[in-house]
């Protein structure tokens, strides 16, 4: 089994590169474990102290169940994914039954700020992509996935998004074996990437 961390900024275009290195790689060969659904449960806020939530802070994903799940795939046994919602702020009773692969991929922002969930990673990559470009993404998610206007979304980017990422996930680059940059764009590192996967297990 081959733990693969996948981390970069907000709309820096992880989930493409994640997407396309599981479309280069064997059926059932890979399993994902995003980040985004071990955010802490915030059900028992009032709706004003919601927006408040700061999505970009490590104190706000659960890591040690994140690295829990992790150790239970490696065991071999399946895991109960959670399943979060950026409307609500809380997570839902249901959950994604994740089964342990040949290649387990864990996605997201801050996955690389953790030393604990670091060292359970053999290939660590950062996925780079220019502020403009990142914000232009956000924008786009932001106004169809979460219920954000234009207005929200920029205060959102000034007031959490952008001094996060200085003080958090851009410093994080120095752990990363791979760097990508352009994002699920750059071709080529993602079809050496998928080569060098398919080598090393053995895989068609």
């Amino acid at each position: 089994m081959l733990t693969i961390g996948i981390a970069g900024g907000s709309g820096s275009g992880k989930t493409t590169v994640v997407k396309k290195i599981t479309q280069l790689l064997p059926p059932d060969s890979v399993s994902v474990l995003s980040q985004d659904a071990y955010y802490y449960d915030n059900s028992h806020l009032p709706p004003d102290e919601r927006v408040k939530i700061n999505f970009d802070h490590p104190s706000s994903i659960e890591f040690p169940l994140l690295n829990r799940h992790i150790d239970l795939l490696m065991e071999g046994e399946r895991i109960p994914m959670l399943i979060y919602s950026y409307l609500t702020c809380s997570r839902a009773k249901d959950t994604i039954t994740i089964y342990p692969r040949k290649v387990i991929i864990v996605e997201g922002i801050l996955i690389l700020t953790d030393p604990d969930l670091r060292s359970r990673l053999v290939v660590k990559m950062f996925v780079d992509a220019s502020p403009d470009e990142r914000l232009m993404r956000i924008i786009q998610r932001d106004l169809v996935e979460r219920g954000r206007s234009l207005q929200q979304t920029l205060e959102h980017y000034q007031n959490f998004v952008k001094p996060m990422h200085e003080q958090f996930i851009e410093p994080t680059k120095r752990f990363a074996d791979i760097i990508v940059p352009q994002g699920g764009e750059n071709h080529v590192a993602i079809r050496l990437l998928a080569a060098q996967i398919k080598e090393r297990l053995g895989l068609p």
